[in-house]
């Protein structure tokens, strides 16, 4: 049984001036940790505000378990639970406050799905009587998550869930995550870090409001279709535009420290003879390797092969 299905969606906004989602169909099978992958500008946030109802499609249908995100908006509102990427709660309430207030409008009580939230609320639960708005990002963010499992809610859609919080804070919201789905929970969520992407069981890229690939992550990057390189010398700026006019090469890309390279028909190189070539154009302190490529590789691949239709 599929928990999401998006059939054809397009958005647009200004008119129809700015296309937001261009032609989206998607489904994600009950009980799966799903991730849409992409930078900010996507499309990620509008396919979240379709479903959880907040946001009309101009064109296509979505549903959730089964019950249609326009006919059926007020089921689906009871059923799912929401967590924008922008802190949304109220600040100036307490922690324990807004708890109550969220708990009240799904006609329930924290007590009675306490179960679910424990393990979070455990951790928020000193500071209780503290305002939202003075709450630390981590802390904020385990609040968002009570507040929007407080219902317990058979879909989880989480926007951009770690943005702006530390790498501690990160490591254990999907350590969370990978608990609530243990309980049977659906939980669909973004992010436009790539490293986030290994942790979901599959993925889907999307840029400029289009899909570009369904898969998991293993998958994804054992689909890259050439040998990828690694290469860094003193000047990397220098080294870009070195390896931009040489007709052999397909693609390269700063990543981090090094310059991403692939070669047109996968001409693998000789990488001794390659290194020398780049000493006698005057590169200094060279270091070149093959290695194998990441999600974020095969996102700007796809992303390049989509701008050259």
């Amino acid at each position: 049984m599929n928990a999401v299905v998006l059939d054809h969606i397009t958005k647009t906004y200004d008119a129809g001036k700015v296309l937001a989602v261009d032609d989206v169909s998607l489904e994600v099978a009950a009980g799966e940790l799903f991730g849409l992958i992409g930078p900010d500008g996507a499309g990620k946030t509008s396919l979240f505000r379709i479903l959880t109802t907040l946001l009309l499609p101009d064109k296509g249908t979505a549903s959730v378990n089964g019950k249609d995100c326009v006919k059926d908006y007020k089921a689906i509102r009871r059923s799912v639970g929401y967590m924008p990427g922008r802190f949304s709660l109220y600040q100036d309430l307490t922690v324990a406050e807004n708890l109550h207030f969220f708990a009240t409008l799904f006609g329930t009580t924290i007590d009675a799905n306490y179960d679910l939230i424990r393990d979070i609320y455990e951790q928020i639960k000193p500071f209780s009587d503290r305002r939202a708005g003075k709450l630390s990002g981590g802390m904020k963010q385990k609040l968002a998550l009570c507040c929007a499992l407080v219902h317990k809610p058979e879909v989880l859609f989480l926007d951009e869930p770690t943005t702006g919080v530390d790498a501690v804070s990160r490591k254990e919201f999907w350590e969370m995550l990978r608990t609530l789905k243990q309980q049977g929970i659906t939980i669909v969520v973004s992010t436009p870090y790539m490293d986030e992407a290994m942790l979901c069981e599959r993925i889907a890229l999307i840029q400029e409001g289009k899909i570009m690939s369904v898969d998991t992550p293993a998958n994804v990057i054992a689909t890259f279709p050439v040998k990828l390189y690694a290469v860094k010398t003193d000047n990397i700026y220098r080294l870009l535009t070195s390896l931009r006019e040489d007709a052999a090469v397909d693609s390269c890309y700063a990543f981090g420290e090094y310059v991403h390279v692939t070669f047109r028909d996968d001409a693998a190189p000789d990488l001794r003879a390659w290194q020398q070539s780049l000493a006698a154009k005057g590169h200094g302190r060279i270091e070149v390797k093959a290695i194998s490529p990441t999600i974020e590789d095969s996102f700007i691949r796809l992303m390049n092969e989509k701008q050259n239709v």
